[in-house]
């Protein structure tokens, strides 16, 4: 599946121009490999120029041949960043040329994606590109790519399809004393031959995913540096999240948290597992968790401040007693409801305080009410939805419910 074609990469270049013209930029440096795609629909190495006004030119180093078949920008050869720096007074010349007729206090105002560049990277354009003014433009392009187009929302329905169907073989093969390591492993071979990438994208500095978290009984409630309400414990201190060597035993939770990538978008899913049955508090706390979906459902509709979600779904956890475990436990639990997903995992909108953004149609978002409960496992649910005009689409499509094997 192509997602991105001529008219859907120049309508994206459009948004993101209109905004930064409401933010006084003049041009924005892109680097970063997943909005290179996004804007280009390809990801080679190089800097895609794109002005407030005018055309995006595509500036690659490697490769060139492939820019130039993918791409549906202008595509010009990287040098040096000194020919960058005059291949950009080229392509613009009323910002970078004799034309420019600019004063010393008047500099050309370039926005660069401050949340995913390397200071080194940035410091070499600041040397190629001396008497220009930078600004952070990170949150501009998340706004941009924040509303999915119907060719994204697609590609992540077929995600969807995809990790219902491997959800249901690996279910099929789990039994007492199979470790998590061999579920995730069944879950991994079908996703990988029904085309997913092999991996799953994250922005967040030093955050990585592994195709999603499997843990049993105590392993899943064991925290980690990830930003979720459950960690695992991985294969060492190298890998130090997600399914490990334990065997599953019966009357545990199995928190089945996992996604796919396929065309580039991913799909977000959680559901709980039990081979056998729950202790009576841990079941409870599973239906809080199925409580908390669906009032936060009732809610999803365009309108709705993001922050006031989250801020219903800790009324709920302390009505039921559980605020001490809700979305991890102690120093470790996470303060958001649910998150943006699309080309990458932890995209905006975040279900958190501080994000007053309103839904809108075309976000998508991943809700994951969860139970913390250290020494004994993790509960919740998670369903992926789409923002429409009227309320919501869901997604995620695999069974809900504590399924009991």
């Amino acid at each position: 599946m192509d997602t991105v074609n001529v008219n859907e990469g120049s309508q994206r270049r459009q948004r993101l121009q209109h905004k930064m013209v409401q933010h006084g930029i003049d041009g924005m440096i892109v680097t970063q490999n997943v909005d290179l795609y996004y804007l280009t629909g390809s990801m080679q190495t190089g800097y895609l120029f794109v002005p407030a006004v005018g055309e995006a030119v595509y500036f690659v180093r490697r490769s060139l041949l492939r820019a130039e078949q993918e791409a549906d920008v202008t595509v010009r050869e990287l040098g040096s960043l000194r020919s960058f720096a005059v291949g950009l007074a080229a392509s613009c010349p009323h910002l970078f040329g004799s034309a420019a007729n600019r004063g010393p206090d008047e500099p050309v105002v370039l926005a660069a994606e401050y949340d995913v560049l390397p200071v080194a990277q940035f410091q070499r354009l600041t040397s190629a590109l001396p008497s220009v003014k930078w600004v952070d433009g990170s949150l501009i392009i998340r706004e941009t790519r924040m509303i999915k187009s119907p060719r994204e929302v697609e590609a992540i329905r077929a995600a969807a399809r995809v990790i219902d169907a491997a959800f249901e073989r690996a279910l099929s093969r789990l039994t007492p004393g199979m470790t998590e390591l061999e579920l995730m492993s069944a879950v991994e071979t079908a996703i990988r031959l029904s085309g997913h990438m092999g991996l799953m994208r994250v922005r967040g500095y030093n955050q990585e995913i592994i195709t999603g978290m499997i843990g049993a009984g105590d392993a899943a409630a064991r925290p980690t540096y990830f930003d979720g309400p459950a960690g695992g414990g991985g294969l060492g201190p190298a890998s130090p999240q997600s399914a490990s060597r334990r065997p599953i035993g019966r009357d545990e939770p199995i928190l089945i948290d996992i996604g796919c990538c396929i065309d580039g978008y991913v799909i977000d899913q959680t559901r709980t597992v039990v081979i056998g049955e729950l202790p009576a508090d841990l079941k409870r706390a599973y239906e809080v968790s199925e409580a908390i979906i669906r009032s936060t459902e009732a809610q999803l509709r365009p309108g709705t401040i993001c922050e006031e979600l989250y801020a219903s779904s800790l009324e709920q956890a302390a009505e039921a007693g559980l605020s001490d475990h809700f979305m991890g436990f102690g120093r470790d639990q996470v303060k958001f409801l649910g998150h943006g997903i699309g080309l990458e995992i932890d995209e905006l909108p975040v279900l958190a305080r501080g994000f007053q953004y309103p839904l809108e149609p075309g976000m998508v978002i991943a809700i994951e009410p969860k139970f913390t409960f250290p020494g004994r496992g993790v509960v919740g649910i998670e369903n992926s939805y789409l923002i429409t005009e009227t309320g919501f689409e869901q997604l995620t499509i695999t069974r809900e419910g504590l399924i009991r094997l």
